[in-house]
């Protein structure tokens, strides 16, 4: 079956066509950078307005790209939660009203789903049971996975996320937005060890992070340091390992606490380097393996939504002419399917 996967939970509108025996057929994606670059942020207004602009548009590019026409659809994929809520309700009526006029069957996909099953679109599969690390601007969770929908939160950041600190220290350094790419790159020139910073909730028993106060070391940190471009790219660093190592602790006693020995890293922070070489060379030396996703699907995208959408679709799952939106959906709420 066609699924057409519409994601606008926040500031970039992906649009993707997967087909259940063909695979990815199309992927079509417009970030709003520069639309947000100005305000430091995303401003939730302007990011629907610029959904409402982009996502028609969208669409017709990938039915292009896919040689296909819009009765050639099978079902129809949308985020439905979580994220903006007026951002998801964009895409909520374009692929409700879509489906309607069409006849075909929709489906509302968690955002979060899509990231942790984004590794699927790859060539090497990872098989059930894994481990999850989801971390992103919004979340960072570590999450047993046996099966599409049967997930256990294993722990969950108590504040910011990884993502988030990452933006907020990229701000106080003066980047611009979107600063944690930017930390990134800046980290990259950096000396190792100029700096000591914690690593935050290591120190005791458990799986749930805290970067809250990680980036209040950062800050205090800058104010008390020269502003020279060597010296920012130190902090950088100090700040980068420490959220670095941090992810690689708790995915390790995550590991342990299960047994298990693969491990599946999806969302924005995913595609950092430096974190990515770390769990590949943690995952060798336990005889393990890690899996990412494509950089292009570590950020959000409509291809991991149509992916997600499709399983559900093929499994019989599908919602009622309702439009619903969920602003905040725990991920451990979502029914189980068998594929």
């Amino acid at each position: 079956m066609h699924v057409l996967g519409i994601e606008t939970s926040c500031d970039e509108t992906g649009i993707a066509i997967y087909h259940t025996e063909r695979g990815l057929l199309a992927h079509q994606l417009y970030s709003q950078v520069k639309l947000h670059a100005d305000y430091g942020g995303v401003v939730p207004e302007l990011a629907s307005r610029d959904h409402v602009r982009k996502i028609l548009p969208l669409i017709a590019a990938a039915l292009k790209q896919a040689e296909l026409k819009t009765t050639d659809l099978d079902g129809i994929a949308y985020t439905a939660g979580p994220g903006l809520v007026g951002a998801l309700l964009v895409g909520a009526c374009v692929g409700r009203s879509m489906a309607f006029g069409l006849g075909i069957p929709a489906l509302g996909v968690h955002h979060m789903e899509g990231h942790l099953l984004a590794p699927m679109l790859e060539d090497d599969v990872p098989e059930f049971p894994f481990i999850a690390l989801l971390v992103s601007g919004g979340h960072t969770q570590l999450v047993r996975v046996d099966g599409i929908g049967r997930y256990e939160m294993l722990g969950e950041s108590i504040d910011d996320a990884a993502g988030e600190a990452f933006d907020k220290t990229a701000k106080l350094m003066g980047l611009d937005y979107p600063g944690g790419p930017r930390l990134a790159a800046m980290a990259a020139t950096g000396r190792p060890q100029q700096y000591q910073f914690p690593r935050p909730m290591t120190d005791r028993p458990g799986l749930d992070f805290s970067f809250s106060g990680l980036k209040t070391h950062a800050a205090n940190t800058i104010a008390a340091n020269p502003s020279d471009p060597q010296t920012r790219a130190d902090i950088a660093r100090a700040f980068q390992d420490a959220v670095v190592d941090t992810l690689v602790i708790k995915c390790r006693r995550a590991l342990e606490q299960t047994g298990l020995k693969r491990l599946v890293v999806a969302g924005g922070v995913s595609a950092n380097v430096e974190l990515r070489e770390k769990l590949q060379q943690f995952a060798a030396k336990i005889g393990g393996k890690v899996y990412f996703p494509r950089p292009a699907f570590c950020t959000d995208n409509g291809a991991m939504i149509a992916y997600a959408g499709a399983q559900r679709l093929r499994a019989g799952e599908l919602n009622d002419l309702s439009i619903i939106t969920r602003p905040r959906w725990p991920l451990d709420q979502l029914a189980s399917v068998s594929c």
